[in-house]
């Protein structure tokens, strides 16, 4: 395809039926953008929420070549509903779509920031993430057994720990699909109060974080949505898992647990059975997302390539913005550069105003200099 490569920005709401059905079917057709998060009703149900948000449309010529929701934020450009959103990249043929670099250059900004991108990224770092697939002959039965052979030590520990949570607290039961807001509201809170303990940025202080997850869980669509998986024991909630769902993938995204619980591995055991009751619904492909937690390994069996990058204009403050800049003047050390990067852009990204910026930004330089600091005690 000749010509020269334009962008287009515009609301979400003011896509076409054409262009929905044409996004949809790219979607669909590429196993790379297989995950929900490329669906068009992710991105129109988060540009509901997420401020400043709107759709690049790309074009060679006459001719659309990809599609890409993104959000703003100062002068940053980020993908839509980030840091909510694991997997982003341009929804278009694979052969047409606009690069990484391409993207960023077409939509300016003193920033263009991803940590998740799927597609063309030369020059950025790369990354992994994981998921597992379910046979369609035999099913969980067969997945699990293949599994348990593979792992045998550490199956065999989750299967005595269910038989110890049963016989400490009660029967140990599961339920995923639930759609109930107050159960939402409660595993937030086990999550919020996650952050405080670990020191990580309260991604729902900011409001319109909690408004998302709401928002897809009320979605009414055949094939897309949000649900919850509760495993209870003795009738009390030990684990809870917010997950993002379409057609047959099934994206683990927000598990949280009661901490005096945590001997027993609710979690792993909330996501064996979720996996095995989402197999009986037809999910076969469940994902785990990025990032090297040693516990995905053992579930996992199929490792998709993602990007991380920020793509940026000279000078400090257009890279990171006044608080960015700030932070890392409190950082004050090489080494901690990349992991206060990163801190900042998950700030960035939820935060709307300078002041929650700036919170955000001086909590995230103590708990980098504090980890620092009990390195350096331990090597010493």
């Amino acid at each position: 395809m000749s010509g020269a490569l334009t962008v287009e920005t515009r609301d979400l709401e003011r896509l076409t039926a054409d262009e929905r059905v044409q996004w949809a079917a790219w979607q669909a057709a590429d196993p790379d953008l297989a995950s929900p998060y490329f669906r068009v009703e992710f991105a129109e149900i988060a540009a509901q929420v997420s401020p400043d948000s709107a759709v690049a449309v790309f074009r060679r010529g006459d001719e659309v070549v990809g599609y890409f929701p993104f959000q703003k934020r100062g002068g940053a450009v980020l993908p839509i509903a980030a840091p909510m959103n694991d997997y982003h990249g341009v929804i278009g043929p694979k052969a047409e779509r606009p690069s990484l670099a391409e993207v960023a250059h077409l939509l300016g900004g003193a920033r263009f920031s991803v940590s998740g991108w799927v597609g063309e990224a030369e020059g950025a770092m790369l990354g992994e993430s994981f998921r597992t697939t379910i046979p369609e002959e035999g099913g969980y039965d067969a997945w699990y057994a293949a599994r348990r052979q593979a792992f045998g030590k550490y199956f065999k520990d989750k299967e005595r720990a269910r038989r110890s949570m049963a016989a400490e607290f009660g029967a140990v039961e599961v339920q995923i699909g639930l759609r109930d807001g107050a159960l939402l509201d409660e595993l937030i809170v086990l999550k919020r109060e996650q952050y405080r303990r670990t020191g990580r940025h309260d991604i729902f202080a900011c409001g319109w974080t909690r408004d998302l997850l709401h928002a897809l869980m009320a979605a009414d669509y055949p094939d897309f949505g949000a649900s919850l998986a509760v495993l209870r024991a003795g009738g009390r909630i030990a684990a809870m898992e917010y997950s993002l769902h379409a057609g047959r993938r099934f994206h683990f995204w927000f598990p949280a647990y009661v901490p005096e619980l945590a001997r027993c591995s609710p979690g792993i055991m909330l996501s064996m059975e979720t996996i095995r009751l989402g197999a009986e619904l037809g999910y076969r492909d469940f994902d785990y997302g990025f990032g090297g937690e040693t516990y995905k390994r053992y579930f996992c069996d199929t490792v998709q390539t993602v990007a991380e990058a920020s793509i940026m204009k000279p000078g400090l403050n257009a890279v990171l913005g006044d608080a960015g800049a700030s932070l890392l003047a409190l950082a004050g050390k090489p080494a901690l550069i990349d992991s206060v990067r990163r801190r900042w852009n998950v700030i960035e990204a939820c935060e709307i105003d300078t002041a929650g910026r700036l919170r955000g930004a001086a909590l995230a330089a103590r708990t980098a200099l504090s980890k620092a600091a009990g390195r350096a005690k331990a090597a010493s």
